[in-house]
């Protein structure tokens, strides 16, 4: 399985959820760094 064929924007949400309920006062920084990424991977193929 490569890369390209994994649905990240599922698996950054689980990892967001699990450390947010772990450590509940990062909230603002986990949110702000899966905006990011979502935004990153929304934008990623129309760029290459």
């Amino acid at each position: 399985m490569d890369l390209h064929s994994l649905p990240l924007e599922p698996i950054v949400a689980l990892v967001a959820g699990i450390v947010i309920l772990v450590q509940p006062g990062l909230l603002n920084y986990i949110v702000a760094i899966y905006l990011i990424i979502v935004g990153v991977i929304g934008i990623a193929p129309r760029l290459f």
